[in-house]
């Protein structure tokens, strides 16, 4: 059983955490790079949480970029506050604070040795988060957002119809309408949130219009898929923004009689990768993080991980061999003896 660091007491915990809090000076709020629907719904919830309760505005920063058409939608239309943490002067805060990620993990681009004072998680719990000072971690969780939810509800803060639209739309996003890793807490707050969401709102996130980049990186993908067995591995090639590597692996997963995908792709000086699995005895985290040993970062939980490797070579004949490298080790890892490939479009 994953460790989880849930309080006993969550009206008390958060009590001593704003007390805590309000004896200290300016508060940032950093989300993973490249932040996806539940860290940018978590930090929209934890900024509110501090504004209300001690009358103090956070920042939210962030690396990376938001490139992925329903996150820049939600961005956008409900109003979320981001600052570049490149443009931030981590000496002028006093609280920092990691939301849906965790030190040292490599999906966050806080400087190594950066003091972090709260973290709060739904991923496993990791060697650093231990030294921190207040500590929230449940991997038994679906998402943070449905954390954030709990300290706003357990502390009677209001929530607005923007705010219940970003932690509802965080929720359906993460879980897939609760299908994947949902627990109760989730469905709880899923329920409660959807009368206060607004559902126009909702329409425009999750169907906003979508860049030829997308099909680009969609007609890459089917190009360059290959199939072993129910396992299938596609290279989107070069790709114009990072989280087309996990959104296309959500919808490979979908292929009949495929358990688990892995899906890489070329941005800037980086390899992206993405695993998702509809086998609920396969850990993604732990697989995937297996896969980049030695080579570079990863992170995850049952059925959905990512993670990337730094290029030292951007050569197209390097990065093909670091593809195959990668699977050759899931297929090693899935105990796929005779590795044949099959295209998945002929």
């Amino acid at each position: 059983m994953e460790t989880s660091t849930k309080p006993p007491d969550l009206l008390a915990y958060t009590d001593s955490l704003l007390t805590w809090v309000s004896g200290r000076g300016r508060i940032l709020i950093v989300v993973h790079d490249n932040p996806d629907p539940d860290s940018l719904a978590s930090a929209m919830a934890l900024r509110h949480f501090f504004a209300v309760k001690l009358n103090r505005e956070a920042v939210i920063a962030f690396s990376g970029m938001i490139g992925r058409s329903e996150n820049l939608a939600m961005a956008k239309l409900l109003q979320i506050p981001l600052t570049p943490l490149p443009l931030i002067d981590l000496k002028s805060f006093q609280v920092v604070c990691l939301l849906d990620t965790q030190p040292g993990t490599g999906n966050n681009s806080l400087p190594a040795g950066t003091r972090t004072d709260i973290v709060i998680d739904h991923h496993p719990m990791r060697e650093f988060s231990a030294a921190c000072r207040w500590v929230d971690i449940r991997p038994d969780y679906g998402t943070t957002a449905t954390i954030l939810y709990e300290y706003l509800k357990v502390q009677g803060v209001s929530i607005g119809t923007k705010m219940a639209t970003a932690l509802f739309y965080a929720i359906k996003s993460e879980t897939q309408d609760l299908g994947r890793e949902a627990r109760r807490a989730d469905r709880d707050a899923y329920l409660d949130l959807f009368p206060l969401a607004n559902k126009t709102l909702l329409n425009s996130i999750t169907r906003p219009s979508l860049p030829r980049e997308y099909f680009i990186s969609l007609h890459s993908a089917l190009e360059h898929a290959a199939l072993y067995g129910n396992v299938l591995v596609a290279s989107l090639k070069g790709i114009q923004f990072p989280e087309v590597v996990a959104e296309l692996a959500d919808l490979l997963v979908r292929l009949e009689g495929t358990e688990t995908v892995l899906c890489l792709g070329h941005y800037s000086a980086e390899l992206v990768l993405s695993i998702r699995t509809s086998n609920e005895e396969i850990n993604a985290g732990e697989l995937i993080r297996k896969l980049v040993a030695g080579i570079g970062s990863a992170g995850g939980h049952g059925m959905m991980a990512g993670g990337k490797i730094d290029l030292s070579d951007n050569s197209e004949e390097a990065i093909r061999e670091l593809e195959n490298l990668l699977t050759e080790r899931l297929l090693a890892e899935m105990k796929i003896s005779d590795p044949k490939p099959v295209p998945l479009v002929p």
